[in-house]
């Protein structure tokens, strides 16, 4: 792609054209792009995030595509630094090698493998495993680390490449990478030319349904192009050779869709749960324009509620943080309009330390600032995890600070709210 984004004008899956805008939100630079000091001076430009639903086959989506090289190229999130992640892909490799009765010396790929983080998990069970990432620097340090990972973003090109020199795999994964390709199609061909006879493709996206119910609107992002649901992958799957054969949910990121897929005529039995679950999405009305626009109101209102609150801060004179530099958070931070209202940013991974917010350029501290700087409030941008953050800082709290917690209602969080247990 020559052009730093461009806007597509049929659905990614179904290719129609009967597309319609449900949900705008505030343009944002690429939202994880925290830049260090000697780049300040670079302009961070700002591209639209606006979701998209395919009346066709009720696929949601951005049809404005950000280069992903430059979404990718300087990529410098890990699996290890998320809260819980670690843990999660511990249990999840457990699962499924249980559920599909692989073992050792199967073979398992794992696009978008990042530090490798799952595949070290299925290499600890006996399996052999290959990772495929494009984020060059954390492919060669998975390398290093004993998961052979090629630095590259996944296609047919390379699958067929992939198959030629190393045969056929057993497993192959995507784990919050599907939503991330504006070639989903040509991914899809890839895991096709992969997979063994009786091979699996197991892989996790956000579930738009729960993204709805639990106000994760700030999962919507330029990396996150895709936002699924049952239906519409069913029916893709099936157009590249694939049969969508069991799906279930877990609470991961505010809502999960783990998927399971095998070639077409594979010898494992259809789940009762694909129907379940389609069904349920038919009944919330997740294919209904006016699902969304009710979806639009309840976010403008959290909006509406964290500004007046942030306004008799600063009318008080009171001094007022953001915890947690992610994609999230500059999300919230640009479709809430609080960037200049925040004065410094707090994140716990080093990381992001030392670096500067996108397009805002707000300074990112370790939690020492709480202490050295004592803003009065911080605002916990990354609110999913806002009890284990409230229960590691509670001095902050003894010392008069407040915790503001925008998502999913408004929670203000002082020294007289009873606390969770510390982390």
């Amino acid at each position: 792609m020559d052009k730093p984004v461009y806007h597509r004008d049929t659905c990614r899956l179904c290719d129609s054209h009967h597309v319609e805008l449900v949900l705008k939100l505030a343009e944002c630079p690429p939202v994880d792009a925290f830049v260090p000091a000697e780049r300040l001076g670079e302009k961070q430009s700002l591209f639209p995030m606006d979701l998209y639903l395919c009346h066709e086959c009720g696929h949601g989506q951005l049809l404005d595509v950000v280069s992903p090289r430059l979404l990718f190229g300087d990529y410098i999130y890990t699996t290890a630094s998320s809260p819980g992640l670690v843990k999660y892909f511990g249990d999840y490799a457990a699962k499924v090698l249980s559920q599909l009765n692989l073992t050792p010396g199967a073979a398992a790929l794992d696009i978008g493998s990042n530090d490798g983080t799952l595949l070290r998990f299925f290499k600890e069970r006996g399996l052999k495993v290959l990772g495929v990432d494009p984020a060059s620097e954390i492919a060669a340090a998975a390398t290093l680390g004993g998961i052979e990972t090629l630095p590259d973003f996944f296609n047919s090109k390379i699958a067929t490449t992939i198959r030629q020199e190393r045969g056929a795999f057993d497993l192959v994964t995507a784990n919050n990478v599907f939503a991330h390709s504006d070639q989903l199609g040509d991914m899809a061909d890839g895991v096709r030319i992969l997979l063994a006879p009786a091979g699996v493709f197991v892989f996790e996206v956000s579930y738009l349904l729960d993204m709805m119910r639990n106000m994760v609107f700030d999962f919507i992002y330029h990396e996150h192009l895709s936002h699924h649901s049952v239906k519409p992958l069913q029916r893709f799957l099936a157009a590249h050779g694939l049969n969508l054969f069991h799906v279930e949910t877990t609470p991961s990121k505010g809502g999960t869709l783990r998927c399971f897929a095998q070639l077409d005529g594979g010898p494992l039995p259809i789940d009762p749960s694909v129907a379940r679950l389609i069904e349920s999405e038919v009944d919330a009305g997740l294919y209904r324009r006016e699902t969304y626009d009710a979806w639009a109101a309840r976010i403008n209102k959290a909006k509406q509620d964290l500004n007046a609150e942030l306004a008799r801060s600063q009318a008080a004179g009171r001094k007022i943080a953001g915890y947690g530099a992610s994609a999230t958070g500059t999300v919230i931070t640009y479709h809430f309009e609080i960037g200049a209202t925040l004065d410094f940013l707090i994140d716990d991974n080093p990381l992001r330390q030392n670096r500067y917010s996108p397009g805002h350029h707000t300074a990112v501290l370790s939690s020492r600032a709480l202490s050295e700087r004592k803003p009065d409030d911080v605002v916990i941008l990354v609110w999913r995890f806002a009890d284990m953050i409230v229960a590691r800082n509670r001095e902050f709290l003894d010392q008069g600070g407040r915790f503001i917690v925008p998502l999913p209602d408004l929670r203000i969080i002082d020294r007289n709210t009873p606390l969770p247990a510390a982390a």
